[in-house]
């Protein structure tokens, strides 16, 4: 004797937030996927089919589903990752950020560091800032909005 199917059912509502869902911006790739997968489970897929469809494994699949099950919406995102939390964070990055747009002339990682360490207590080395900021002019690098600039050796837009 075969197991039943595992398989969603989804009312009107939820299939029209998971739809959105997948169309929203700002909302991680792993979790628009789970989302699809639910959404062809609802239409009758099997765990297999959605499995090869999306190049999952099938048991990746049956946990998305009981995810779904247990937890609903919020099972869809991932959980917090283990580790530090970071000592610089993003709030302190934009304050820095503002900083060097305000400041004249040309800064660099000592006097950054310096600034971080006399008006926020947060103590970097100096390439470690430097790895922070490459990292935050990459991801907006991205962004449509164009970025103020920040880093070693720039130039700050008052000074043009």
């Amino acid at each position: 004797m075969s197991t039943p199917t595992l398989r969603v059912a989804l009312n009107g509502e939820e299939d029209r937030t998971l739809q959105e869902l997948r169309a929203a911006s700002g909302v991680p790739q792993r979790t628009k996927d789970r989302a699809a997968a639910l959404r062809l489970s609802h239409r009758g897929w099997t765990p297999h089919q959605i499995a090869e469809y999306l190049g999952w494994q099938v048991a990746t699949v049956r946990k998305t589903i009981h995810r779904w099950q247990q937890a609903g919406l919020s099972g869809l995102w991932d959980q917090p990752r283990p580790g530090r939390p970071p000592r610089c964070s993003s709030a302190v990055m934009t304050a820095l950020t503002q900083h060097l747009a305000t400041e004249v002339g040309t800064v660099n990682s000592r006097q950054l560091v310096e600034h971080l360490t006399e008006v926020h207590d947060i103590h970097l080395s100096r390439g470690h800032l430097r790895r922070l900021l490459k990292k935050k002019l990459s991801v907006e690098a991205d962004s449509p909005q164009p970025s103020p600039p920040s880093g070693c050796g720039v130039t700050s837009p008052q000074t043009g």
